[in-house]
C-alpha cells in the first residue's frame, strides 16, 4: 500500500533539491511551517527519518537520499507530463534544469538561449554551475553539459563546438621574470594555477606529443575551482594556467598571454549537451535541444 501522497512526494523532493525548507516553500507558494508539518507526518507514515535539520543547514539523510533516487525522476516525469498537456502547440511552457560548468554553458547563453528564449517566452532554462561529474537523472537534472568522452553511454548527445585544445598559458610579464619551459617536465620549477574540482581531486596536466604523453602533477601558488578565474590569475602574472584554448583565444591574439609548449597541447572531442535517452523527453527539453542541434549544424563548430 502507497504511504505517502503525491503532494508529500512533491514536497520531499523540492526540500531535497533546494536543501532548504524555506526555498522549497518559495518554489511551492506554501509557507515553511506548512512545509515543515507536512515532512513531520511523511517521515512518520514511512517510518523513517528524511532529513537531518539544524537551524542552518538541511541534508538528506541515508534514507532521504534513497527515495529521492527513486521518487525525483518520477516526480519530473509528472511534471513533464502536465506540462505537456496543458501547454497550448502554440504556446509551450516548463522548466529546463541543466548541470554544467560555467566555461561550457557560456556558449550556449550567448548564442542560443537569445533566440529560444524570444522564440518560446514561457520556457525556463535554469543552468546550476558545477564542476562536478553529477548523475543528472539522481539528482534531478534535464539535461547535462560535458565533454564527449564523459557523457554516460545511456543518453542522447549532442555535439556543439569545436574540439577542445588545452593550452598552458602565462603573461609577458610573468615570462620576464620566468625562462619559458621547452619540455613538460620544465613545468616542475615553473609557477603553477591549479585547479581542484568540487570532489576535491586535484586536476594533473596531460600533455601529448607525437604519441607521446606525459602527466605533470604541478605546483605553485595558487589552487581555483574556475578557469575564468584561472584565466585571471595567468593574466595578472601568478603564473602559468592550463585551459581549454577557447578561454584564451582573445587574449592569444591581443599578446596578453602567450601560449607554452604548443606541440604538447592534446586536442579531444568537444562539448556536448545531452539528457537520457530512455524518458521521453519533456516538450522545452525538446525543443531546446534541436535549437542546439541546429545552431551547431550551421556551423558552431
Amino acid at each position: 500500500m502507497l504511504r505517502a501522497g503525491l503532494p508529500e512526494l512533491t514536497a520531499f523532493v523540492a526540500i531535497a533539491h533546494e536543501r532548504s525548507f524555506s526555498a522549497a516553500a518559495r518554489t511551492l507558494d506554501v509557507s515553511p511551517s506548512a512545509l515543515s508539518h507536512a515532512m513531520r507526518g511523511l517521515e512518520a507514515k514511512l517510518g523513517v527519518r528524511l532529513f537531518n535539520r539544524t537551524t542552518r543547514s538541511v541534508a538528506l539523510t541515508e534514507a532521504g537520499e534513497q527515495l529521492l533516487r527513486r521518487v525525483g525522476p518520477a516526480i519530473a516525469d509528472l511534471e513533464d507530463a502536465v506540462n505537456e498537456v496543458t501547454s497550448a502547440r502554440d504556446h509551450p511552457s516548463g522548466s529546463i534544469r541543466i548541470s554544467a560548468s560555467e566555461s561550457a554553458a557560456k556558449a550556449l547563453v550567448r548564442y542560443v538561449l537569445p533566440a529560444f528564449l524570444a522564440t518560446y517566452p514561457d520556457i525556463h532554462v535554469e543552468f546550476v554551475v558545477d564542476t562536478r561529474l553529477v548523475d543528472i537523472v539522481a539528482d534531478g537534472f534535464d539535461a547535462g553539459i560535458r565533454v564527449l568522452q564523459d557523457v554516460p553511454r545511456d543518453m542522447v548527445a549532442i555535439r556543439f563546438g569545436p574540439d577542445m585544445r588545452f593550452a598552458a598559458v602565462a603573461s609577458p610579464e610573468y615570462l620576464t621574470r620566468h625562462k619559458p619551459p621547452k619540455a613538460p617536465h620544465d613545468l616542475a620549477q615553473h609557477r603553477c594555477i591549479r585547479f581542484r574540482f568540487e570532489s576535491g581531486a586535484l586536476y594533473r596536466w596531460d600533455l601529448e606529443h607525437r604519441g607521446k604523453s606525459a602527466s605533470v602533477d604541478v605546483a605553485g601558488p595558487m589552487t581555483l575551482g574556475n578557469l575564468n578565474l584561472m584565466v585571471e590569475a595567468a593574466l595578472a602574472g601568478i603564473g602559468i594556467a592550463w585551459v581549454p584554448d577557447y578561454l584564451v583565444a582573445e587574449h592569444l591574439a591581443a599578446g596578453r598571454l602567450a601560449q607554452l609548449l604548443p606541440e604538447w597541447s592534446p586536442s579531444f572531442p568537444g562539448l556536448c549537451l545531452y539528457y537520457p535517452a530512455n524518458r521521453h523527453p519533456p516538450t522545452a527539453l525538446r525543443l531546446f535541444a534541436q535549437a542546439v542541434r541546429e545552431w551547431a549544424n550551421a556551423g558552431a563548430g
